[in-house]
């Protein structure tokens, strides 16, 4: 195997790849994808394989992101809001923070941008043009492939009536506008478990 494979960083790794990328011996590895703890698929070779994203999973499941880096992925978030100023100043808040963000300006492109960007959190507007953020947060929240995202809501239209109505949606915070940047990242760290 090539000493610069780490740099490169394939999408399909092989068992000797995987142990490599997590700094454990192959024996280790393969028992992992044997006893079935670790997601693989198998050639018509009978030869194992890990998806990136799979191998990534269970490190983090298991608390060991990853060793072979030791470094820590950057949490994603989606912002998602109507407001252009919001969407900036949110994205430019977070970036210092070390989040990786996106952004979207309505409901119907939030639901494109979870399925390409995989955010870790959606900071989400109630009131939108298209799909308002009711029906975004009833969206991911039944969808199971989606319903672990965590949505903090951040809303102008503070009312007790739209707080019930998002946390029944599924949403898992709530905050009301204009929020201070401590509070937001509290929340944040406290949803993602920071």
């Amino acid at each position: 195997m090539k000493g610069d494979y780490l740099s490169v960083m394939k999408d399909i790794l092989t068992i000797p790849e995987a142990a490599t990328y997590c700094a454990v011996d192959r024996v280790t590895m393969w028992r992992w994808a044997k006893s079935g703890l670790l997601r693989t698929s198998v050639t018509p070779g009978g030869h194992h394989r890990i998806a990136k994203e799979d191998l990534e999973s269970f490190l983090v499941e298991k608390g060991m992101y990853p060793l072979a880096t030791k470094s820590f992925p950057r949490n994603r978030v989606l912002i998602v809001d109507d407001d252009p100023v919001i969407r900036k100043v949110t994205s430019e808040i977070l970036s210092g923070y070390k989040y990786e963000t996106e952004t979207s300006a309505d409901g119907f492109e939030a639901g494109i941008k979870v399925v390409q960007f995989k955010p870790d959190l959606v900071i989400l507007d109630l009131i939108m043009p298209r799909m308002d953020g009711f029906e975004v947060c009833r969206y991911l929240k039944k969808d199971p492939t989606t319903s672990g995202i965590k949505i903090l809501v951040l809303t102008g239209f503070d009312t007790e009536e739209n707080r019930e109505e998002i946390m029944e949606a599924g949403a898992d915070d709530y905050l009301a506008k204009p929020v201070e940047t401590d509070d937001l990242i509290r929340h944040m760290e406290d949803l993602l478990g920071i």
